[in-house]
């Protein structure tokens, strides 16, 4: 009668086989007839009588008590024991949770209508392209100690492309100013897929979706603030909250005081190259928006932009 793989193992190693499959059967047990774990990772459990074959024939002192047979079976259990164990689930980040609860907000009935209205009618200077249609997350480095608060998506610009400033004339003037003040990895942006990296500054918006005639409606400020505060909150290394425009201003003033802060309107006034240090530790520094409106009248000129980020700069690295 030919011997069994277990009968052809010493009694030691014949004991950690049965033990292996008591254990394999005790997890089939567990996880059921789908063969599922309810975890992303399993790591399969490896033959040990093969393994220790190979680890064992080195020479007779190591199958003796004299030798390391008394590590090795510690090693060797500690082995089977660990390569059983399903993986820890990997934890989505707070932003990612955050994002997906943006792009799938139909909190706002007339601006999803004109999102998507915008998205089927295109420009036609975009006619072959797919627009993305959805309200826009934020974009940029998590951990920014400078925050870019601007007011809401383009209609052909991220409303089309599905980032902030990305795909329209204000990213095209906005972004070669981030790239010379080191925020960018290259000055320009045209797509979700070109390449773009932001470091240490975080781009995101009063209003997600993007509006008629660029102006959000009050209430429609307010349904987007719950993104807002929780994006605000979470971003926990930003010092410097740079506001492009008005409404961006405004938007951050009354983060402040959702979360019970004292503001005078007196005190914050909105003026471009303004900063303010307010009661929750940061500096909000005031600038106009790179609008067409702005930038092509020569109310907002690029060495004042430069100088805007220059000044985000100095004050995150105080």
């Amino acid at each position: 009668m030919h011997a069994t793989p277990l009968e052809n193992n010493l009694p030691w190693q014949a004991g950690l086989v049965t033990a292996r499959r008591r254990l394999e059967k005790a997890v089939l047990t567990i996880v059921g007839g789908n063969g599922l774990l309810p975890y992303p990772c399993y790591r399969t459990v490896p033959d040990i009588s093969t393994s220790m074959d190979k680890t064992y024939k080195k020479s007779p002192m190591d199958f003796t008590e004299g030798g390391n047979l008394a590590r090795k079976k510690s090693e060797m259990a500690g082995v089977m024991s660990s390569s059983i164990m399903p993986q820890p689930r990997m934890s989505i980040s707070w932003l990612t949770v955050l994002n997906r609860e943006v792009i799938a907000c139909t909190r706002c009935p007339r601006l999803v209508l004109y999102r998507e209205e915008v998205a089927r009618e295109k420009r036609r200077a975009y006619r072959d392209c797919e627009y993305w249609g959805k309200p826009v997350p934020g974009f940029g480095d998590p951990e920014a100690r400078v925050l870019v608060l601007g007011l809401a998506p383009g209609a052909h610009g991220s409303n089309r492309t599905g980032r902030p400033f990305t795909g329209d004339s204000s990213g095209k003037f906005m972004f070669p100013v981030l790239h010379e003040t080191g925020f960018a990895n290259h000055p320009t942006a045209t797509d979700r897929d070109d390449g773009l990296r932001l470091s240490d500054l975080y781009i995101t918006a009063a209003a997600r979706c993007a509006p008629p005639d660029n102006k959000p409606l009050p209430q429609e400020l307010a349904n987007c603030s719950e993104f807002l505060d929780r994006e605000l909150d979470g971003l926990r290394r930003v010092k410097v909250v740079v506001a492009l425009g008005k409404i961006g201003f405004e938007a951050y003033l009354n983060y402040l005081k959702r979360r019970g802060m004292r503001i005078s309107r007196k005190i914050y006034m909105f003026k471009h190259g303004a900063s303010y240090a307010t009661p929750d530790g940061k500096v909000l520094l005031a600038s106009y928006h790179p609008s067409n409106q702005n930038t092509q009248t020569g109310k907002l000129t690029r060495g004042m932009f430069v100088e805007i980020f220059k000044e985000a700069a100095r004050i995150a690295d105080k």
